[in-house]
């Protein structure tokens, strides 16, 4: 599940992201129409928390996974809401990047195409593998809630051998095997982010 709405979510959200960048005014593909509907589109979305995400998103959920319980059901919403989260962060990441280098590519032909996804996005790569690495975080999270709905995983079994048995032992289980996943995906986010800033 969370492997799943990390592929689908992360490949979206690096377009989402790469098209807010892209049609900022004065940038590569400036449409002011476009970035205002994606913005807001965003800033609707983002803020909802999952909890409540995961039971409006029902009817999409529905036409998508035929069903609004189980795992393929808690996918949709897990990769709706990674999708528009990692976009933000992948945006704010290629905004930092030095608009002089951008200039210069263009100012020798360089296409529009190929200076976002040759030059820009490569020039961003380690702190958006940072990003990358928070939204690893915050969907392993979101998989927790998503046993609410019969999502699998470490959520589901908190909640039926944890919450509904009263069993605290099986509650504090989870939440260690959820600590450890954590730790392992921060410390490989950043190793691999310092070898790429070391090259």
């Amino acid at each position: 599940m969370v492997v799943v709405t990390l592929l689908i979510g992360g490949i979206a959200g690096l377009l989402i992201g790469a098209a807010l960048y892209a049609t900022r005014p004065g940038n590569l593909f400036a449409n002011r129409v476009v970035f205002n509907v994606m913005n807001l589109a965003i800033n609707v979305i983002r803020p909802i928390p999952f909890i409540i995400f995961l039971t409006a998103v029902g009817p999409v959920t529905k036409a998508v996974a035929g069903t609004t319980l189980g795992t393929q059901a808690a996918i949709v919403p897990m990769t709706i809401m990674a999708a528009v989260v990692i976009g933000r962060v992948v945006e704010q990441n290629l905004v930092a990047v030095d608009p002089g280098i951008v200039e210069a590519a263009l100012a020798i032909g360089a296409k529009r195409f190929a200076i976002l996804f040759g030059l820009v996005i490569p020039e961003a790569l380690a702190p958006l593998i940072l990003g990358y690495t928070f939204m690893f975080i915050a969907v392993v999270d979101m998989s927790a809630m998503a046993g609410y709905i019969g999502g699998g995983g470490l959520g589901n079994f908190a909640i039926i051998y944890g919450y509904q048995q009263f069993n605290q032992e099986a509650t504090w289980v989870t939440v260690a095997i959820i600590i450890v996943i954590v730790q392992v995906g921060q410390i490989f986010g950043n190793w691999l982010a310092q070898r790429i800033l070391r090259r």
